[in-house]
């Protein structure tokens, strides 16, 4: 039986791949300040009819449980958490700056870079106002990138503002409960000929408002809002991996201000993360009750993992990082099948310190034993045989042998690593 379409399976090396990533997003999150939370996968299928906009809401693997109750497999983390923090938010001193790497759910057409299931970092800061937030997240994205192993050369932030936005279709006569209308036409303006963009802007009935003077906005935009953000982030050394670019407007309907999506170079592949501004969002997951400014971002893995199989310096770093997540530090040759039972308490001594050790579980010939030690990536075999209560150590990589007591042999072992 087949994988369901948009599904995957992970094999070791599939899991070691994800699990790189993985790592590598909560390391640099933590790095930044940033605290793990996690979510229901279920959660109600109102939380995304309320407040995720219409586009998400089709693509909800959605069902009623064994209550009757419509329910959702959960499609992104940003209704969660605001739900959470609503819950909560006298609890926790402002700002919070919390992080997640869950996993998703959409029921979408499978394409490159884009599945039915997949993990996602996501990163918020939830109580603070100031640009510097907005800078602070965009800097983490950074750092994150670079984690992988990817330069400059290799992505680019591009920043824009649906408060400008807002503005620009206010100042030509839009009305205001129309917005998203407005905005998911300028989301495609750049992907669709000016044609169909003229059509669809036709349907909102504001005269003068054209692809034209779309583009042109797009082209012409001036910093306004976004200006200490670019301050803040050159200050950092990472002006660099940030443009300017007001195509950018975010689909989803509860983005406010400063928004931005992050792409490769090469732009083979598909938005590597986006996020912005929500200021608004947990007002109305509270019903008024609480009321405080956030931001936050999400980063796919599949894009992510494409990118890394396409950038050289990314791609070796992935690999000797898998490199040293070897299945065992030592295997246990038994040698001698009378003595196994004394193997069987020496591995779980080494066990018992920290070291990862395999052996066979069945009676074996030394030879293939040595075999599953080089295949499990072991840098030491321990021959139990005639020695015994002496064991035979050999260095795997350079064939060097020693002789040591089986009462000694847990600290030899941690020497060994220490000095190498």
């Amino acid at each position: 039986m087949k994988t369901l379409p948009g599904f995957r399976d992970f094999y070791p090396g599939d899991c070691a791949r994800r699990n790189y990533i993985l790592t590598t997003w909560r390391e640099a999150a933590r790095r930044h300040g940033f605290v793990e939370y996690d979510g229901p996968v279920l959660e109600s299928s109102e939380l995304y009819q309320k407040k995720s906009g219409g586009e998400l809401v089709g693509q909800l693997f959605d069902f009623l449980d064994k209550g009757d109750r419509p329910v959702a497999l959960r499609p992104e983390m940003t209704p969660t958490l605001a739900r959470m923090v609503a819950a909560r938010e006298r609890d926790f001193k402002k700002p919070l700056k919390w992080f997640s790497v869950p996993q998703f759910f959409r029921y979408e057409k499978p394409q490159r870079g884009r599945g039915r299931e997949f993990y996602q970092l996501n990163a918020d800061i939830l109580g603070e106002s100031a640009a510097s937030a907005d800078a602070e997240l965009i800097a983490l994205v950074v750092d994150v990138l670079r984690d992988f192993g990817f330069t400059e050369q290799d992505f680019v932030v591009r920043l824009s503002s649906r408060t400008a936005w807002q503005k620009f279709f206010a100042g030509a006569g839009g009305p205001a409960d129309r917005e998203d209308e407005f905005f998911q036409i300028v989301d495609k303006a750049e992907r669709i000929p000016p044609e169909k963009t003229d059509e669809a802007l036709a349907g909102l009935g504001v005269a003068g408002l054209t692809a034209e003077s779309v583009l042109a906005f797009v082209r012409d935009g001036e910093p306004g809002e976004l200006a200490p953000v670019l301050e803040n982030l050159k200050a950092r050394g990472l002006g660099d991996y940030v443009e300017i670019d007001y195509a950018i407007v975010r689909g989803l309907a509860y983005y406010t201000g400063i928004v931005f999506e992050v792409f490769d170079r090469s732009k083979k592949e598909r938005a590597l993360a986006g996020g912005g501004r929500y200021d608004r969002l947990l007002h109305l997951m509270s019903d008024g009750k609480v009321d405080l400014p956030a931001l936050g971002f999400g980063m796919g893995d599949i894009v992510l993992e494409n990118l890394i199989d396409d950038v050289p310096a990314a791609r070796e770093r992935r690999d000797a990082w898998m490199a040293k997540q070897r299945a065992c530090d030592v295997y246990l040759v038994i040698a001698k099948e009378t003595e196994r039972l004394a193997a069987v308490a020496l591995v779980q001594t080494l066990r018992d310190t920290g070291l990862r050790v395999d052996f066979p579980l069945t009676e074996t010939k030394v030879g293939k034993q040595f075999q599953a030690a080089e295949q499990l990536g072991a840098e030491v075999a321990v021959v139990v045989g005639d020695e015994w209560p002496e064991v035979k150590v050999k260095i795997l990589a350079t064939r060097e042998e020693a002789t040591v007591p089986n009462s000694g042999l847990a600290d030899w072992l941690r020497t060994r690593q220490k000095e190498a």
